[in-house]
C-alpha cells in the first residue's frame, strides 16, 4: 500500500509517501526505513531510485517513508533556508512520524541516506537511534568547500545552477563532523558506493565505513547516481540484503 504522508516542523509542512507491505502487520509491527534524499534531490530522486527501492522493500515486508526535506520537492520552506543540520531536524521529525504510524515497529526504524542525505543520516543517527543505518554514496563537507572561494563567505545567496544556496549552508559546512558522529553512534551500519563515482569518491565511503566499524560494498562500474540498469540492480540487491538482516 502507498499513501501520502505529511507532518510539520516549526510551522512548515513536509510531504512524502508512506509504503507498507500489502499484508497484515505482524504482532510487533513492520520494520521500516526513512529515506533521506540528496542535495537538490527529493523523495523520488535520480531515475526513480527511491520509489522503486521502497516498492521492493514493501515486497520483502519492510515499510518505508520517502519525504521531501523542507525547501525541497513539494515540502514547504525555501531552498535558501536549507542547511545540513536543519535537514537533521527534518529526519528526526520524519522518524517520529513513522514510529507513530499503525503497524510500524517503533524499535526497528532504519535510516537510508543517499549522497548528502548520507551525511545527514550519519549526523542524525545519534538522535534518531535507528535500528540500522545504510549510506549510499555518502558525501563529506569537502564537496561544498570550493564554493567558499578561498574561505570567504558570500554576502547573501549563491546561485548554483538555479538553486538559491543560502549563506548559512556554507557557513555551517566547515564545522560539520559527520565521521565523528558516525564513530560515536556505534550501531549496525553498512555503506554502498559506486567504484566509478566521481562526485563522492569511493574513498569517502571507506572513510565512513571505517568510522562506523562496518563493511563498505563497492558496486562495479557504479556512478554517483548508479546510472545503469545493471548497477542499479546491484545496488538494490545489496540494500535488500542488509536491510532484511542479512
Amino acid at each position: 500500500m502507498e499513501q501520502f504522508a505529511q507532518f510539520s516542523l516549526d510551522g512548515q509542512r513536509m510531504y512524502g509517501m508512506l509504503h507498507t507491505p500489502d499484508a497484515d502487520a505482524p504482532a510487533q509491527g513492520w520494520p521500516s526505513v526513512v529515506f533521506v534524499h540528496g542535495y537538490t534531490g527529493n523523495r523520488i530522486d535520480h531515475h526513480r531510485l527511491l520509489v522503486l527501492m521502497s516498492r521492493l522493500l514493501a515486497m520483502r515486508g519492510i515499510a518505508s517513508l520517502r519525504f521531501d526535506c523542507r525547501g525541497s520537492g513539494d515540502s514547504q520552506g525555501d531552498f535558501s533556508e536549507m542547511t545540513v543540520m536543519r535537514e537533521v531536524e527534518d529526519v528526526a521529525a520524519a522518524a517520529d512520524y513513522l514510529r507513530d504510524q499503525p503497524g510500524i515497529d517503533p524499535e526497528r526504524v532504519m535510516l537510508l541516506g543517499y549522497s548528502m542525505g548520507g551525511m545527514v543520516a550519519a549526523l542524525a543517527a545519534g538522535t534518531v537511534q535507528p535500528h540500522r543505518l545504510l549510506l549510499w554514496a555518502p558525501a563529506l563537507p569537502e564537496l561544498w568547500l570550493p564554493l567558499l572561494r578561498g574561505g570567504v563567505l558570500p554576502a547573501t545567496i549563491t546561485d548554483v545552477d538555479g538553486w538559491p544556496l543560502g549563506r548559512a549552508f556554507l557557513q555551517e559546512m566547515p564545522r560539520l563532523r559527520p565521521l565523528e558522529a558516525a564513530a560515536a553512534w556505534g550501531g549496525v551500519a553498512h555503506v554502498i558506493h559506486g567504484d566509478a563515482d566521481t562526485v563522492c569518491p569511493p574513498e569517502w565511503g571507506v572513510r565512513y565505513a571505517t568510522a562506523l566499524g562496518c563493511d563498505a560494498a563497492a558496486i562495479p562500474g557504479g556512478t554517483h547516481n548508479f546510472t545503469s540498469l545493471e548497477t542499479t540492480e546491484m545496488l538494490y540487491a545489496e540494500t535488500l540484503r542488509f536491510l532484511s538482516g542479512g
